[in-house]
């Protein structure tokens, strides 16, 4: 089985129903991934562009919270797996949430790489978290989950991404500024050597995978 996230983890708190924060997604009968990065349901590949984020309610957390998302399966394609978070205008619930440049990097598992092997830490995972920065100004925001899946990456449109988006109202925010900001799509063009790649066969010149999208931003 291949991976769609559906619910959302509050840990020390309630974990959701199946999409109760998280918007439904397209392949939530199929299992089967994104593969363009330009195409519009990349950023939250939702069942329905128009509708599904009205049908989904908004979790309450708190800056400062250790919070994620919980996969159908384990993760068993080998990848690199990232959360990046979007401020949400109007609001977490409308449909124009997470357009524009509004995207920032909050988190990363990426592969390791020793003795000429890519190692996968996310391989197996069910549950993966990450705590809001404290200094995350208060306010609605999107919280976006994605695998990139690599096995078959070695050539362009290989990659496999795995998305899903839970809505959430923070609380007891700071005043940072959350960067660099990011379009999703845009972000990536598909060329970039941590999703065009070959992880069976790295050159010999090859010093560590390169993540792909901007740095995490540490709040």
């Amino acid at each position: 089985m291949l991976t769609e996230f559906t619910e959302f983890l509050k840990i020390l708190g309630a974990v959701s129903s199946d999409w109760q924060y998280i918007r439904e997604t397209a392949n939530h009968y199929s299992n089967g991934p994104v593969t363009s990065v330009t195409d519009p349901e990349f950023r939250c590949y939702e069942l329905d562009l128009q509708n599904t984020a009205s049908q989904t309610s908004v979790a309450t957390v708190s800056a400062g919270d250790t919070v994620g998302f919980r996969a159908n399966g384990a993760i068993y394609h080998p990848g690199y797996l990232d959360i990046y978070m979007s401020k949400a205008d109007p609001a977490a619930n409308s449909e124009e949430a997470g357009t524009g440049q509004t995207w920032f990097k909050v988190w990363e598992d990426a592969p390791t790489f020793g003795n000429g092997q890519l190692t996968f830490p996310s391989t197996s995972m069910t549950d993966f978290t990450f705590t809001i920065p404290k200094s995350l100004p208060s306010g609605q925001y999107l919280i976006r989950g994605e695998q990139i899946a690599l096995h078959v990456a070695s050539t362009y449109g290989g990659a496999q991404f795995y998305i899903g988006c839970a809505q959430v109202n923070v609380i007891n925010g700071g005043n940072g500024t959350p960067g660099p900001l990011v379009s999703i799509p845009g972000v990536y063009t598909g060329y970039e050597p941590g999703i065009l790649i070959n992880i069976y066969n790295v050159p010999s010149n090859f010093t560590g995978y390169q993540a792909p999208g901007p740095a995490v931003w540490q709040g």
